[in-house]
């Protein structure tokens, strides 16, 4: 109870954060891939890459709420690293039920990878993020056969993959206010397990870094504990990282590190060294 007063508390300082600490790097490149207003991708090129990866990023917002718009300071601090960036948007829950979002995300990554290689971008140095509702839906389309070939997804391209705070299995024990986004999701009657994560899981070659903290107050630790086990059973190489930021509430941790310097984050050091490091 008392993390879940500390994230609901936390949104006023996030704000403020966003409103008055945010620096612009670049301008990005709005490019859309289906008539509604929410399928888009925002791409941004740094003034200065140092690196040869590209990270695309599934926005979070209990699925119900944020766009690539709203998020343009994660972007923004992923081209002050010199990287190329992809932020992914795609349509909102309770008016769009799943399977829509992973639909949108499949979509929207067949077409960021087109447009990144009609640029002459080399796009074989993939790392796949997101957080909360993004690392629900970014982990499917990493680890789920059966949605690659329904969507017609190709991962050969992607090298890592990143998830903040991801709601990868639906515990009995989850918070109402999941428990409340949950159903928002799913209409009623959906088999739940053709969007759970954990249940949707194959072997592969991919690698994971699972970012969770035990003060979340939204989203418990053992969602990450159970997908781990599950990645250990198929033979996938994963890798938990506890939160060790004072700021260790789900908004803090998940989104809210971007604002930071890297020097000043530990989560954010985290995230950027492993993705130097793969």
């Amino acid at each position: 109870m008392i993390d879940y007063i500390r994230e609901n508390l936390s949104y006023y300082p996030i704000f403020w954060r966003y409103l008055f600490k945010t620096k612009k790097e670049v301008t990005p490149e709005k490019e859309t891939y289906g008539p509604d207003k929410e399928q888009y991708f925002y791409y941004y090129e740094p003034s200065k890459r140092t690196s040869d990866k590209i990270v695309f990023w599934v926005h979070g917002g209990g699925w119900n709420a944020g766009n690539p718009k709203f998020f343009d300071y994660v972007g923004q601090c992923m081209a002050r690293q010199g990287y190329r960036f992809v932020s992914i948007g795609y349509r909102l829950s309770p008016k769009n039920k799943y399977p829509t979002q992973i639909e949108d995300v499949c979509a929207a990554y067949n077409a960021a990878v087109k447009y990144l290689k009609e640029k002459g971008i080399d796009t074989s140095k993939i790392v796949l993020t997101g957080p909360s509702a993004g690392a629900h839906l970014s982990s499917i389309l990493c680890y789920s056969k059966k949605v690659q070939e329904k969507y017609n997804v190709d991962v050969s391209d992607i090298i890592g993959y990143i998830g903040f705070g991801g709601p990868y299995s639906f515990r009995k024990d989850a918070t109402k206010t999941l428990k409340m986004l949950i159903n928002m999701l799913f209409a009623k009657g959906y088999d739940r397990r053709e969007g759970e994560p954990k249940e949707l899981m194959d072997k592969s070659n991919i690698p994971m870094l699972l970012i969770q903290s035990r003060h979340d107050g939204l989203v418990g630790f053992g969602c990450a504990e159970d997908f781990a086990e599950k990645a250990g059973e198929a033979g996938n190489i994963c890798s938990i990282y506890e939160v060790e930021d004072k700021r260790n509430t789900h908004s803090w941790y998940t989104a809210g590190c971007f604002l930071f310097e890297r020097g000043e984050n530990k989560t954010l050091d985290k995230y950027m060294t492993w993705i130097e490091g793969i």
